[in-house]
């Protein structure tokens, strides 16, 4: 009977609207919770098939529940530098507390929007809740390599402690002096020192001697000692010429530079490249017919720009993660060093992940397979430092859809009530 159908209907309308007032329920309880994508309920109408002319009965309604994990909250500032969000599409990769010591192919892998990760006793970076951030480990020239992009087998435990002290050895110098014009053969040469740290953060210094070449015009012969070596026998040597003509334009500037034993010139960069103890180093010292590095002006010997990188032992004061997902940790020298890089994983479907607890989501068959992408390539975001994604909760709308369904419900248990009262006129015939 289709009056029959009527309650079927009614009695499926309670149940859809519970499981909607569940939803609802979820969203406002989770309101405040960082990274929370907030759950909803799709109604779709179920039809009868056999339906005869000029009689209708009610197939009803069902309600599929889902996360809608493609809406993203708003970013806020929280001033912690491991607080991280993806500014944009995509995930942040963690594992649980098992998955520190287990290798990749048994560990549970998750992706959350949002962290604010601490390290732990032992260095390891983790939220509150005890989801461990993962990450790509880089080596010394701050490289990732080739990691697996289509799997976490390449992913590890990030862990801050890897980097408590650190140094950086100099392989880099800038020369740009000016030597006299005015000089003359047997003047006293010239000397100038050079700091540099070796591999082990110790500050080490290089002596250049600038000699003006007997014979040779607008010459000069040049040797490099290392102070960490033996400090009477050059590491380098090398002669340069300069365009003497001050009728021209690259009058001053370096016409010939002539590498000798220990070192090596490259025009195409300027660079000219020996080895000192802590190992290879290449010097900027300008390259002919340019006004940078090493001039012969009509002034006197003028070291105004030389310079060296690296940075003595320091102390790890910090680590942030920048919006490409490296983490760096910076010490107290200023110094700076790629610690991991963080990739953003992605998947084709992103509300068909499998939600579990912590605001974190896991790969489902409805979701695809996972992606890693660099932060902010492809169809994902940047990484936000000191941030965290707030719940794309919406009071408003919620509380509006509180009432909707609040009348939905009433009506349907209308319609159960009229139902009951009906059969009891059609029960009353009988008398």
């Amino acid at each position: 009977m289709t009056i029959s159908s009527s309650l079927n209907a009614g009695v499926m309308g309670l149940n859809v609207n519970s499981t909607r007032l569940a939803t609802i329920s979820d969203n406002i309880a989770n309101s405040a919770t960082y990274g929370y994508k907030r759950s909803d309920v799709d109604f779709s109408s179920l039809v009868i098939g056999s339906q005869q002319q000029g009689i209708y009965s009610a197939g009803g309604v069902r309600a599929t529940s889902f996360k809608d994990v493609a809406s993203s909250g708003s970013l806020i500032s929280t001033g912690r530098s491991t607080d991280i969000a993806i500014n944009g599409d995509g995930m942040i990769p963690v594992t649980n507390f098992a998955g520190i010591n287990t290798d990749a192919a048994n560990r549970d892998f998750m992706m959350v929007p949002t962290g604010s990760f601490s390290a732990d006793e032992n260095g390891f970076l983790r939220t509150q809740s005890g989801l461990y951030l993962l990450g790509w480990p880089t080596d010394a020239t701050g490289e990732t390599g080739a990691p697996s992009r289509g799997s976490q087998s390449d992913l590890v435990p990030v862990n801050a402690n890897l980097g408590q002290s650190s140094a950086e050895a100099t392989r880099n110098i800038n020369l740009g002096l000016n030597l006299p014009a005015n000089a003359v053969d047997g003047d006293d040469p010239f000397i100038l020192p050079v700091d540099y740290y070796d591999s082990l953060g110790i500050e080490q210094a290089l002596n250049l001697t600038f000699t003006k070449t007997p014979g040779v015009d607008n010459g000069w012969s040049v040797s490099v000692v290392d102070t960490a070596g033996d400090p009477n026998t050059p590491i380098a040597n090398f002669d340069v010429v300069f365009n003497g003509n001050a009728g021209t334009a690259d009058g001053g500037t370096l016409a010939t530079i002539t590498p000798a034993a220990g070192s090596t010139y490259d025009v195409a960069t300027g660079e000219l490249s020996f080895t000192v103890q802590s190992g290879p180093i290449a010097a900027f010292i300008g390259k002919p017919g340019e006004a940078t590095g090493l001039t012969q002006l009509g002034t006197d010997f003028s070291p105004y720009d030389v310079s060296a990188n690296g940075s003595p032992v320091g102390d790890l004061q910090s680590v942030e993660i920048n919006p490409q997902g490296f983490m760096e940790a910076i010490y107290n020298t200023g110094f700076r060093r790629t610690l991991y890089q963080i990739p953003v994983a992605d998947v084709p479907n992103a509300n068909g992940l499998n939600a579990v607890d912590n605001q974190a989501f896991q790969i489902s068959s409805t979701s695809g397979e996972v992606y890693f992408w660099d932060a902010g390539e492809g169809p994902t975001g940047s990484y936000a430092g000191y941030s965290l994604m707030e719940s794309s909760t919406d009071i408003a709308s919620e509380l509006t859809a509180l009432i909707e369904t609040q009348r939905a419900y009433s009506s349907n248990a209308k319609i159960i009530q009229t139902v009951d009262e009906m059969l009891q006129e059609t029960t009353n015939l009988k008398r």
